[in-house]
């Protein structure tokens, strides 16, 4: 069976990414267990993190359990460049912590992490898993102008 699309669904376990466009590109948003019967409606009400206007999910990812530590080293500019921070926790707001306005590259280290568009862990997000992200605003992954919080992914999976 082939669907050209998804408007709702349940999450019996674990945890996954949702993506508004095929090939894990677009828009994102965070699914963990529960029932979500309509993606567009569930954001507008309830201020679901990493919920953007989208009403279909054209790819989806599911989140590898981590139990452990997690890091990552956050960078102001593209390829590593200007202030660097490493984050072992959560951060609510870049620029009330580091006096960081943006953060356009990173080196996950350990963990599974979601970074905001506005700070508190609202508005768009992106996903980032271990690896190094040279230049986040190139990754396809998102339309995010800013990145302003960041949030581990830890037992809620």
């Amino acid at each position: 069976m082939h669907l050209n699309r998804c408007n709702s669904c349940r999450v019996e376990s674990g945890c996954f990414v949702g993506y508004d466009r095929p090939n894990f590109m677009g828009n994102q948003i965070f699914l963990r267990r529960g029932e979500y019967p309509d993606f567009q409606y569930m954001g507008n009400m309830m201020g679901m993190m990493g919920m953007a206007m989208m009403d279909t999910i054209r790819s989806c990812r599911i989140i590898p359990m981590h139990r452990g530590q997690f890091r990552m080293r956050i960078y102001e500019r593209e390829n590593f460049g200007g202030q660097m921070h490493e984050l072992m926790d959560d951060c609510e707001s870049l620029q009330d912590r580091f006096y960081m306005s943006d953060c356009q590259s990173c080196n996950v280290m350990d963990g599974h992490w979601l970074m905001f568009e506005q700070t508190n862990f609202r508005g768009r997000m992106m996903y980032v898993r271990p690896g190094e992200y040279r230049n986040l605003r190139e990754l396809g992954m998102s339309n995010i102008v800013r990145i302003s919080s960041i949030r581990r992914i830890m037992d809620v999976c």
